[in-house]
């Protein structure tokens, strides 16, 4: 692949986290409104998977934004993690679709 292929890649990439973010975040206000109301709770290993799947820039703002997750440090280093897996996953496919040119 090509440069100019992989660059045309750039929009679905963006949809694809802009999505997922999307989800994450809707996903930790449930959560956060759940924990409110002492309703049954979305379990962190799932808000977990979903920022591991390109959705962590979501589940960052809702920590931010909505204040919901941002205390626990046992949550916080797994969702670190978990964004450290995601970018690797991310570099490594670029790798592969880029190889460097000699």
């Amino acid at each position: 692949m090509n440069l100019a292929e992989a660059m045309a890649l750039l929009p679905w990439v963006a949809a694809l986290y802009g999505t997922a973010s999307a989800a994450c975040f809707i996903a930790y206000a449930i959560d956060k409104r759940a924990a409110m109301r002492g309703a049954r709770r979305t379990p962190e290993r799932t808000l977990l998977m979903l920022g591991l799947a390109c959705g962590w820039p979501g589940g960052l703002a809702a920590q931010r934004w909505l204040r919901h997750k941002s205390g626990k440090t046992s949550f916080l280093l797994k969702f670190w993690l978990s964004v450290l897996l995601n970018l690797a996953a991310a570099a490594a496919i670029a790798a592969l679709l880029l190889p460097l040119q000699a």
